[in-house]
């Protein structure tokens, strides 16, 4: 993802996206600890989307 996707949304888009990422993260994080992860890189993706995402947030001044 792209932060030039992202500023093209609309805050409530980036919330929903935000929140969407975040459960992708938990159910990584479920996956590592029993030991079910093949590709590990797909944590550190979901987690600078994260952080691309709630820098866009900041920019439009919509952080909650």
């Amino acid at each position: 993802m792209k932060a030039s996707e992202l500023k093209a949304k609309s805050a409530a888009d980036l919330h929903n996206e935000l929140l969407s990422l975040s459960k992708a993260q938990f159910g990584l994080r479920m996956q590592v600890a029993t030991q079910q992860m093949t590709n590990t890189s797909e944590m550190r993706k979901v987690r600078r989307d994260i952080a691309r995402v709630k820098t866009v947030l900041t920019e439009k001044g919509a952080q909650k």
